[in-house]
């Protein structure tokens, strides 16, 4: 970690770190050993979002989530409480569970025999006489914990005991979450993808808008519909804004719902100014409306979509540090995950999160997927576009006459915050100098690139 110095900490040096702020260089996605820094500096001193709630709904119910050579077993212990424990039976390391599952009385070690509540605590050691007493002390015998906590309908776990709490970590995406009220969310679908690139790599497919013209020209119209732009009258706006939101329902659900669409349908053909740029605005305001008054009417108490356009709080994607986005689009949102798998392999995983209306079927426990590859024509098109482009990338920064990535400043800023704060873990700096820095992350997309005074 860092060296401490009369009260001042000496930065440990990190390989390939971005010294100027619009340059990242390519070695950081592919070069063994900053990964190895970033498994032993980086994962273990950040809270990540281990599972969400409904994938363990009842007591004796786990999941089991795996960072890098780390196996976590998360647990639900009561109706109230979840627990996180190192998955490892410690007589002799035997992982204790694989994947999801449930078991009330707790967990048993397939080798040997030995017992854990689901309290972490031993409750069973076959023939223990056979050890010395020094060996079998309580408190050395029970699951090692993790640190755990509940938020926003996920469960999120931090190995490093002195971290900042979970919420002081997650300022300002935990207000903006919580305005959508989107802890209330459930998973409609779950979907993973085994990409050949860098996880942060991956990442910075979707910490920008600018790609939108060329990877996903379908979705152009969007932008000009909420603008008024590129329309002859306020009829021709909204047949734009339907257009695009039925591209982005396409596969996408959470992303504009199918409900959301028949609302929006349903009011094509209301009274608009003739301005253009008026009509934009009264058609949102309308279909605001009218989406809220129907989620309402189904059983939900769902945000006031007008009063997040007022105060600012309906950008259409959130990033959260240091592995999830969410993207919430009226009633529901999109979300993902990135999980490393080595230098230049990444586990990233789609939901499809909203609410269901009052008196549907229970919804079944969600399974992890079985990852897909990027090439699986049965992709919905916004991720198939990205996935087409992401090892591309990925292949292209081992060229020769490639050496950084040049980053536009005024909309290309999240990128270079998000991976000037990886260098600040990776050289040991203490929480509380990167916690302000963090927080400049927990941004929508396309941000300028901010000063985030790491290195004073």
């Amino acid at each position: 970690m860092t060296i401490a110095k009369e009260g001042r900490w000496t930065p440990l040096p990190v390989p390939w770190a971005v010294t100027r702020p619009d340059r990242v260089p390519k070695q950081r996605y592919y070069d063994a050993e900053f990964f190895a820094m970033e498994a032993e500096l980086f994962w273990p001193r950040v809270w990540q979002m281990a599972c969400r709630l409904e994938e363990i709904p009842q007591p004796g119910d786990f999941a089991e989530y795996e960072i890098l050579d780390q196996s976590i077993i998360v647990v639900r212990t009561t109706a109230e409480e979840v627990k996180a424990y190192y998955n490892a039976c410690r007589h002799r390391g035997v992982k204790l569970v694989e994947g999801h599952g449930s078991s009330e009385s707790g967990f048993v070690c397939s080798f040997h025999g030995w017992c854990y509540g689901l309290d972490g605590a031993n409750t069973f050691v076959l023939q223990p006489e056979m050890l010395g007493a020094d060996s079998l002390r309580p408190d050395e015998i029970a699951l090692t914990p993790v640190r755990c906590e509940v938020w926003g309908g996920c469960a999120w776990i931090n190995l490093d005991d002195g971290a900042p709490p979970l919420r002081d970590c997650l300022e300002p995406y935990a207000t903006v979450h919580e305005a959508w009220k989107a802890e209330s969310l459930q998973v409609e679908w779950w979907e993973a993808c085994r990409l050949p690139a860098n996880w942060k790599l991956a990442m910075a497919a979707f910490m920008e808008g600018w790609h939108v013209p060329e990877t996903h020209p379908q979705l152009l119209s969007s932008a000009r519909a909420r603008a008024g732009y590129g329309a002859a009258d306020g009829r021709a706006v909204v047949d734009m804004v339907l257009y695009s939101m039925r591209q982005l329902s396409v596969g996408m659900a959470g992303m504009t719902h199918e409900i959301d669409v028949r609302i929006a349908e349903g009011l094509r053909d209301i009274e608009l100014p003739a301005d253009p740029q008026l009509a934009a605005a009264a058609w949102r305001s309308t279909l605001n409306d009218a989406v809220v008054r129907w989620w309402r009417a189904n059983g939900h108490e769902i945000a006031d979509l007008n009063e997040l356009d007022r105060i600012g709080l309906s950008a259409p994607i959130w990033f959260c540090f240091p592995h999830t986005f969410i993207l919430p689009t009226y009633s529901s949102a999109s979300a993902y995950r990135f999980r490393p798998l080595g230098p230049e392999e990444t586990l990233m995983e789609i939901w499809s999160l909203t609410r269901f209306p009052e008196g549907s079927a229970p919804r079944p426990r969600p399974r992890p997927p079985a990852p897909r590859t990027p090439d699986d024509p049965g992709w919905p098109p916004i991720p198939g576009q990205d996935f087409s482009n992401i090892p591309k990338q990925q292949r292209g920064l081992h060229n020769r006459g490639f050496q950084d990535m040049r980053l536009a400043e005024r909309v290309e800023g999240l990128i270079s915050n998000f991976e000037r704060v990886v260098d600040g873990f990776l050289a040991g700096l203490p929480h509380e100098q990167l916690l302000p820095a963090i927080r400049q992350t927990h941004s929508t997309i396309d941000v300028p690139i901010a000063d985030l005074t790491l290195s004073r």
